[in-house]
């Protein structure tokens, strides 16, 4: 996702959609040690996205 579709999001709803997200990266992170996961590079979107929604958060704070 891009980060002007997360800012539409509330903060609420980004904590949830952070704790499926963490929950994506275990699984693909399984699959990865038992040698089932075929596109590796989800890992590194997962872990971006989780980055954004967490600054996007941040950012919200301080203002």
């Amino acid at each position: 996702m891009k980060a002007a579709e997360l800012r539409k999001f509330s903060n609420e709803e980004l904590t949830t959609k952070i704790g499926q997200l963490k929950e994506e990266l275990f699984n693909l992170r399984f699959q990865l040690a038992v040698g089932q996961l075929e596109d590796t590079a989800k890992i590194k979107k997962v872990r971006k996205t989780i980055a954004q929604m967490h600054t996007i958060i941040s950012e919200r704070k301080t203002k």
